[in-house]
Parts: structure tokens; sequence; C-alpha cells
């Protein structure tokens, strides 16, 4: 495949607007970026470095290699749970070697360009481990919106329910008033902007200027300064992980061995199975929503070697698992980013906050953070697709809840793998219903016809039975026609219910005639050479075709 990042296309048609539009964009993701980050790597039982320089080393990859105009990646909420269970059953250094192995995944499925595949996952499925995933975050955060003393939060779904019932005695009034007040000025916040709004009226520049600084960033600079003002007794990055340090990520090699890869092995297949389906989807979103002229469609197989390498790299510096982020993405998008130029800046702006304001981050309160992480989640769910199964069919019902359960209870991919495997079972079930054998009058009782429909597979040549049977019954001698024309998909299974039908017809001392076969259906019937025992069959008396 021909290697072709999409920031290349800089060099065609850039422009000092569009730099400076790319510009003003990155910085503010860069901003976005900060708390979204280290909340993922605290939920996920990471230091907050590990989602900043996640967020650095992937996010400037991936602009630099990616197959898209405007993706942003980093940590994501979607794998705070994957990663969470990786680091409790095999420590850090799993995760890591997970992680790389997923990187390589992801390359080679955008060398061989495979990147197309990801469209075959259902959306019932996406949907039903999207909700799964954001109840999970939610639930993971309870911890700390509540303020419980709880050592170590089990990494199971009843194990995290049995903790919290079990400590709910030791939550702390403060640390539940910074949750709801942040998840208060993050609901509000946005509607500053409406020009309706009494406070557009107070001071017109002023308002409508700071009304445009991301919520996450001021629910975090106003509820770090009121609880350093007033004391508030709750647990912050400081007291929890001793602060963030003000120095560039040291190169670590993961102690990488055949034995720890095979234990990983699925592990590593969520991260890369996760990671495909989260980055094409954000670019395909992003996609349709963007409005520029130099915009082109992302390139998914260019894109999935971004990945690829970012999630390679990521690990050696004490990274996590990365992909391309909806959140940031949009972000990106609606602040005017033009090219892949506006995620180089995304992630220039968080090392220099990093490298020079790490002190602060001291005393962020993980309730702040777990405020904006509920926020996260409520926003990532699509709720509204429960109210709606009953317009739907009870396939997509089995799909979505089925997967949504899974997801929650046990795994996120075992959810995958039972949803495509139920996606594959429904759809042969429908497709076998969709296939159709009707008879055709003939004024002669030896002239037997009947007309195919749809698809003669495995799963729908119990259908021919009636036709066996009409056969079996039928006056010796009898011309019998199966008309084509309506017959779009042959398999074996379904040409050796075609063989029988042959034989049964020999038996009476008749002729079988198929009629005006599709394309498809014509090139099977030749190759297997079912076409030419047909034509010899016609070619010779009845008595000689009988034997």
């Amino acid at each position: 495949m021909s290697f072709q990042p999409r920031i290349w296309d800089i060099y065609r048609s850039y422009s000092r607007q569009r730099f400076f539009a790319d510009l003003g964009a990155g910085a503010t993701v860069g901003v976005v970026a900060l708390p979204l980050a280290m909340a993922f790597a605290i939920a996920s039982g990471l230091p907050p470095q590990a989602g900043l320089w996640t967020a650095i080393i992937g996010g400037l990859l991936v602009a630099l290699l990616g197959g898209s105009n405007v993706q942003i990646a980093g940590p994501a909420g979607a794998f705070i749970v994957i990663v969470y269970g990786i680091v409790q059953r095999h420590g850090v250094g799993g995760l890591l070697v997970a992680t790389s192995c997923a990187g390589v995944l992801l390359t080679l499925l955008g060398v061989f360009r495979l990147g197309n595949l990801v469209r075959f996952v259902p959306v019932s499925i996406v949907i039903g481990f999207t909700n799964g995933i954001a109840v999970l975050i939610a639930l993971s955060q309870i911890k700390d919106a509540l303020g419980l003393q709880i050592a170590k939060m089990p990494g199971d779904f009843f194990g995290q329910i049995q903790a919290i019932s079990t400590h709910l005695d030791s939550w702390n009034p403060a640390a539940l008033a910074l949750t709801l007040a942040t998840l208060a000025l993050l609901v509000i916040w946005p509607r500053l902007l409406n020009h309706k709004s009494i406070t557009m009226h107070l001071d017109g520049i002023t308002v409508r200027t700071f009304a445009r600084l991301p919520a996450p960033v001021v629910a975090l600079i106003i509820f770090t300064t009121v609880s350093y003002l007033l004391h508030l007794p709750v647990e912050t990055i400081g007291t929890r992980f001793g602060g963030i340090p003000q120095e560039l990520p040291a190169f670590t090699l993961p102690a990488l061995s055949w034995d720890s890869v095979r234990e990983l092995l699925m592990p590593t297949l969520t991260i890369a199975a996760l990671g495909a389906i989260e980055s094409l989807l954000c670019a395909r979103v992003a996609d349709q929503l963007a409005t520029h002229p130099a915009h082109r469609k992302h390139d998914p197989n260019q894109e999935l070697i971004a990945q690829g390498a970012a999630n390679i790299v990521a690990p050696f510096f004490g990274g996590m698992p990365v992909t391309g982020t909806i959140a940031r993405t949009m972000t990106n998008l609606r602040s005017g980013a033009t090219s892949p130029v506006s995620g180089v800046v995304h992630c220039l702006v968080l090392a220099l906050i990093v490298l020079l304001a790490a002190p602060l981050a001291l005393h962020v309160p993980l309730a702040v953070l777990a405020g904006v992480l509920l926020f996260v989640a409520w926003n990532m769910g699509e709720w509204n697709e429960f109210a709606r199964l009953r317009q739907f069919s009870n396939h997509y019902r089995l799909l979505l809840l089925g997967t949504f359960l899974l997801t929650v209870v046990f795994d996120l991919m075992v959810a995958v793998q039972v949803g495509l495997v139920l996606a594959c079972v429904l759809f042969v079930r429908r497709m076998a219903k969709l296939f159709r054998v009707d008879p055709l009058p003939h004024a002669e009782a030896s002239f037997l016809t009947w007309k195919l429909h749809g698809a003669l597979f495995f799963g729908a040549t119990d259908k021919l039975d009636s036709v066996l049977a009409a056969v079996a019954v039928a006056p010796t001698g009898s011309h019998i026609v199966l008309d084509m024309e309506q017959l779009f998909a042959l398999d074996t299974t379904g040409l050796d219910a075609l063989q029988d039908i042959l034989k049964a017809v020999q038996q009476r001392n008749g002729y079988l005639e198929l009629r005006n076969p599709t394309e498809q259906v014509a090139s099977l019937l030749e190759r297997s050479g079912f076409a030419a025992t047909l034509r010899q069959q016609q070619a010779l008396p009845a008595e000689a075709a009988s034997t």
C-alpha cells in the first residue's frame, strides 16, 4: 500500500490563514485534553502523568502519521475499564506489553488494507458496548465522587458493587459537594454561549469570551482553588500520587517474553479491536461534520498505521493505549481546525503545561476529576437507544442488550465476540427466511416449474424439500424446471441440494433444467461441473440418463 500521511497535504494548499486557524484549534484542544488525560489515567489505576504523556506522544504520532485531517488521539474513556482490569491482573508491565502488541496488530491491519473491516461490526454491537463502558466508567468513579475509604477497588463489576456498598458509611460530604458542583458547572457552562442567556447581556465581549473557555478546565481551576483555600478534607493528586514529575518521561523497556505475550493475548486483542473501532468511528463522524473546503475523507488504513505506531511507542514512555477521541476531535473541528497541524499544536501545548505548570496539579481534588468523568460517561452513552428499542426488530434488541449486559458483567472482548457470533447467526436466520421456492402453474402435469428467490445456501436448503417431494410423485419422464432469475447467490451446500434433486429426477427418468441463472450461480455451476452434468443428461435418451 502507499504510505501517505494526511499532513503531507499541507504542502499543496496550506496558507497562513489555515495555520492560524490550526494554531487556535490546537491550543484549545490542548487545554481541554489536560483534565481528561489525567482523569482517564487515574481512573485506569495509573498515575496522572501516564495519561498526559500518552496524549502528548501518542497524539503527536497520530497527527504526523494519520490519515485524517482533524483526528485528535490520546487516552480515551473507553479504555478505562480494560486498562484497569489489565493492571489489576498483570500489573503495569503487562499493560505495556499488551499495548505494544496491540500496536503491532493495528499496524498490520493498516498495512494489509483491512481498515474497512471495522464497518462489518453492526451498529447495535457498537452502541451496546459503548453504553456498557459508560456504565462501568460511572461505576468506577463512585469511590472518588463520594470520597469512600476503599484501599483498592476490584476490577470486576460485582466486586465493585460489593466494595461500594460495604463502604458507604465512609462517604465524605466535601467530596460529594465538589463532584456535584463540577457536574452542575459542566452542564450549565455551555449555555453561557446561548445568545438568549441573561449573562450575555451583562458584558457582551467579556462574558462571551470567558464562556468560550472549555468547561472541564474552568471546573478544574475553580474547584481546585475553592478546595485549596477552604482546606477541604478531600483526596488530591498530590496526596495519592505525590504530584506530576516536571520532566520528560524516561524510556523504559517492558519485560517482554513469549509467555507474557501468550498470557496477554486476549487483552491485546481487546485493545486492538477497541482502538480500531474507536479511531475509525471517530474519523467517520468527523468527516460527516467537517465543512472546510480543504477537508478530505479519512484513509482508514493510514489511520490504523498511525494508531499502531502510537500504541507501539507510547508504552516505552509509561503510556497507556492510544486511540482517536470523539470529544477532543469534535472540539478540534468546532474550533476551526483544517489539518493535522492542529493535532501537533495540541501535543506541544500539553507538553508545555506539563513541563512548566506540573506543580499546580498537586492540589487538584480527585472528586473534581470524578465529576468530569461522570459527565464524560453520561455524554458517551447513547441512552435514547434503549427507549427506541421497541421500534426495532428482536434481532437488533438482542444484539444491543446482549452486548451491553456482557460488557457490564463480564468483559468487552467477550461482549464483542458473542455479539459478532450472534449477529452472524441472526443474519443467517434472516437470509434463510428470505429464500423462497414458488411453484409456477403449467398446463401439462409432466412439466413442473419452480421459481427460486434469494440465496440458496446452507441455512435455506431445507426449503427445497417441497421440490424433492413433488418430484418423487411426478409422472415418469417429467420435465423439471428451476427458474433462477431471482436467485442471487448459491453456495456448495445449496449445490449439493440441487444434486439431490437431479438424482430424484433421474430416478423418474425425467429431465432437470436450470433456467436463467445469475452470474454468480452460473459461475459455481460451471466450476463444479454440475452444468456439464446437466448438458450430458439432456443429450442422453431417458433410459441412459436413468442408469
